[in-house]
């Protein structure tokens, strides 16, 4: 399983490919919105940990979802359920 550490790292990598610009994450408490990244982008980087992680993350689980920390532990959540 990958580290909190890895799936920071995961998110800012695909973040920066959806937003076609470099991304720096300061803090998991950063809003997913103010990174420049909005929902269509959102659902862009959730596809690809999906697919990357092999997980299924279901979109009611997605409802609240404002940081990438929180982005983060629903993903090692869903890890976790695998």
């Amino acid at each position: 399983m990958k580290s909190r550490a890895e799936l920071l790292q995961t998110f800012q990598q695909l973040a920066t490919r959806v937003a076609e610009r470099p991304i720096e994450l300061t803090s998991e408490a950063m809003a997913i919105s103010a990174l420049g990244i909005d929902s269509l982008g959102m659902l862009e980087i959730i596809g690809e940990m999906e697919r990357e992680l092999s997980i299924r993350i279901p979109d009611d689980q997605l409802v609240g979802i404002n940081t990438v920390g929180q982005l983060v532990d629903l993903v090692e959540r869903r890890l976790g359920a695998g």
